[in-house]
């Protein structure tokens, strides 16, 4: 009788101990508007894989893809609310909470990835992730979604003049809208979400998005013409929930920015090693490629110069001086 009392108070404490076990499991969301397979996608699986094994399975990271849980706009919304743990995107769409941010959206910023990873993890990136704070959001770290370049179902971009006309899509934010302007084209601004029906329908000519976002996104089979401007580099901010953020232990915080900080190197690396062989597929696809000769992207670049110039005014002298100070600094 003692021995079946004992074996019921040991299978009583057993599944106690794994309740509670149970209880302790904290789940992380974490979302993004690119779809599995995605460089984005890959580097937020390795930070959940981090994540999961230093912390012994107290924390679980449920990856939401493709735009899962809605529109940026409304994943800004809910981690600001707190019902949502974390997300990676376009940094330029914090400028809607920090004005700053809207220099990520310059067009024709960084010359290079060398320059951009200079620039994002130093002095300067870190900065404006520190703004995010008052806003209810604090940023760990950035991935990479790269150059962004042009694709329509219209006509090959072979010269500036190519673009006029175009009815371009556009990350929802001044700058986008004002440099496609700039352009002669026609901006649209519209969720990442409604993009592939929205060409499909031809509701819009075309858009603009680097090439593993292209080919993410299946955007090749809704449009023919891709031409290689590398008109913009995009940062995407990992940016956590302040309110999640604040029930965290020191350590715990400390064990998601490490996290964070190795899955960046990962999802870089595969981001850049992905570039060739993704334009490959884009053409196998029926993607038609173009390249804007020298004397074209000086031509563009001219045309940006009073788009930079007023945006200049409203995301602050201080900052854009700042920028450039980094950039003159890695330039010599």
């Amino acid at each position: 009788m003692k021995r079946i009392f004992l074996k019921t108070v040991l299978a009583a404490a057993a599944l106690a101990t794994l309740g509670l076990a149970q209880a302790q499991t904290r789940t992380i969301k974490f979302v993004n508007q690119n779809a599995k397979g995605h460089p984005i996608v890959m580097g937020m699986e390795k930070f959940g894989e981090i994540v999961e094994a230093k912390s012994g399975g107290r924390f679980k990271v449920n990856i939401f893809p493709g735009g899962a849980l809605g529109s940026d706009q409304a994943n800004l919304s809910a981690m600001q609310g707190g019902t949502l743990e974390m997300a990676s995107m376009n940094s330029g769409i914090f400028a809607s909470l920090v004005k700053d941010f809207a220099i990520y959206d310059f067009p024709f910023l960084f010359a290079n990835a060398r320059e951009a990873d200079a620039v994002v993890d130093g002095p300067f990136g870190k900065g404006l992730h520190d703004k995010l704070q008052e806003k209810g959001l604090v940023g760990l770290a950035y991935y990479e979604l790269g150059f962004r370049n042009i694709t329509n179902g219209k006509r090959p971009i072979n010269k500036v003049e190519d673009i006029a006309g175009l009815k371009l899509r556009v990350i929802p934010n001044p700058i986008n809208v004002d440099w496609v302007s700039a352009l002669g084209a026609n901006p649209t601004p519209l969720p990442f979400p409604e993009l592939y029906a929205a060409l499909e329908q031809k509701a819009v000519d075309g858009q603009e998005n680097p090439l593993a976002t292209i080919q993410g996104a299946k955007l090749f089979e809704v449009q023919k013409h891709l031409a290689i401007t590398n008109h913009q580099y995009n940062p995407q901010s990992v940016v956590v929930s302040k309110k999640f953020w604040d029930t965290l232990s020191a350590d715990d915080k400390k064990l998601l920015q490490d996290a964070a900080t190795e899955s960046v190197k990962y999802q870089r690396e595969q981001s850049r090693s992905a570039q060739a062989s993704t334009l490959e597929n884009l053409k196998k696809s029926g993607m038609q490629v173009t390249e804007l000769p020298p004397a074209e992207v000086a031509k563009l670049r001219e045309k940006m110069k009073p788009v930079l110039a007023k945006h200049t005014a409203s995301v602050g002298e201080a900052t854009v001086s700042a920028m450039m100070s980094e950039l003159d600094k890695l330039r010599k």
